[in-house]
């Protein structure tokens, strides 16, 4: 039996404190950019005392106009000034894994994964001191890549075990140009997350676990064995609730 996390944004847990209580699920706790800017330490320690179990939490930082690998230098400073309060947060949560997008896209850097991956280096690696200190690991989450050798390069060029993949299902059917199984080639020794939701390769629409076209089977079978924190990202309670009941038939 999994008790897989459920992603939810800061804002809206108390939108949904009697489905939380009601499933006892584990939390996976989106922080946007105005979440960070707000937020007070007493007042994440009073929203998870509402909650009348203690479930494992996992950390989302935010992304919107943030780039780990940027050329910029002010750009980077400013992503990793934005990732500096998703730790300060994670300091008072002590989730398992903080999920970080990788902030890659192909065109942007001309095909040139060595430029990304050298801004990239320069991001994570001073971050790697604070997850040890907090005891959580930075997934590295798939988002626009088309295949994936960036992500495994810049897991070769890390070389930690604080710091792994977190696949993510619907944004690999969207936009692969490989097929699933190079994907598992290639990453499987670093998944540590794996972020699950559907979609039939036309929108990333957070489908429930089944209701689209990506193969979790061969996913499930391929990393069978492996210790994961399973994430549903469906974006209504009744598809969060169907994904569960799916994912039990795989364990």
């Amino acid at each position: 039996m999994i008790n897989p996390h459920v992603h939810v944004p800061y804002n809206r847990i108390g939108t949904y404190f009697d489905f939380i209580n009601e499933h006892r699920i584990n939390l996976e706790i989106f922080f946007a950019a105005s979440h960070l800017d707000e937020i007070k330490e007493h007042e994440i320690v009073m929203l998870l005392e509402k909650i009348d179990y203690k479930p494992s939490v996992t950390v989302h930082a935010p992304f919107m106009d943030l780039s780990p690998g940027a050329v910029d230098t002010h750009v980077r400073e400013i992503t990793v000034r934005r990732f500096s309060q998703v730790f300060d947060v994670a300091e008072t949560l002590t989730p398992d894994v903080i999920v970080f997008h990788s902030g890659y896209e192909k065109w942007k850097y001309a095909h040139n994964i060595d430029i990304w991956l050298e801004g990239s280096l320069k991001t994570w690696k001073p971050f790697l001191k604070r997850a040890s200190d907090i005891g959580t690991k930075i997934a590295i989450e798939n988002i626009f890549e088309d295949d994936p050798t960036n992500l495994r390069l810049l897991m070769e060029r890390i070389g930690s075990e604080l710091c792994g993949i977190c696949f993510d299902t619907g944004h690999c059917n969207l936009f692969t140009r490989v097929p699933l199984e190079e994907w598992l080639r290639q990453l499987k020794p670093y998944i540590i997350e794996l972020h699950l939701h559907d979609n039939n390769k036309t929108f990333d629409d957070h489908l429930a676990i089944g209701d689209g076209s990506f193969d979790f089977d061969t996913l499930f079978a391929t990393l069978k064995g492996k210790e994961l924190v399973y994430t549903i990202e469906a974006h209504t309670p009744e598809e969060t609730v169907t994904s569960i009941k799916r994912l039990q038939k795989y364990f």
